[in-house]
């Protein structure tokens, strides 16, 4: 993808991820694409609404919500209070600053899984994600 995204280019990927571009919906992808980053609700709704735009806490989260279940951003779980949404959804992994609360990418050739389990007859592994952790010493 290529950032920062102008507002035609938001309307036509939302609408290549079916997800029908309401007003505060483009003004919450406009926000999120202007680069490839990791972001938390809060960051997004601050974002938002320092551009001019009145957005809710409800709407940024249902929308980011939507937007993670569409695959249009990767929802990235770091615990139960910290998510952040990732505007880049090529498969890659992740290190997380436990010290900053800095999330960056590690790209996928960067991170060698060997040895994954076997499962149940019929499941197949469809992806990967790895968050490394990381903290001063």
């Amino acid at each position: 993808m290529n950032f920062p995204l102008d507002r035609d280019g938001v309307v036509q990927l939302l609408h290549q991820y079916n997800i029908t571009p309401t007003r505060q919906r483009i003004e919450i992808a406009g926000f999120m694409f202007q680069r490839a980053q990791h972001l938390p609700a809060d960051k997004i709704l601050e974002g938002v609404n320092a551009e001019g735009h009145n957005v809710s806490r409800a709407t940024v989260y249902n929308t980011m919500g939507l937007f993670a279940e569409k695959g249009l951003v990767n929802e990235v779980l770091i615990n139960r209070e910290r998510v952040f949404y990732d505007s880049n959804n090529a498969p890659h992994h992740h290190a997380y600053n436990v010290d900053t609360g800095e999330l960056r990418d590690l790209p996928s050739l960067d991170v060698q899984l060997n040895n994954l389990p076997e499962f149940e007859q019929g499941m197949q592994v469809v992806g990967t994600e790895v968050i490394i952790k990381v903290a001063s010493k």
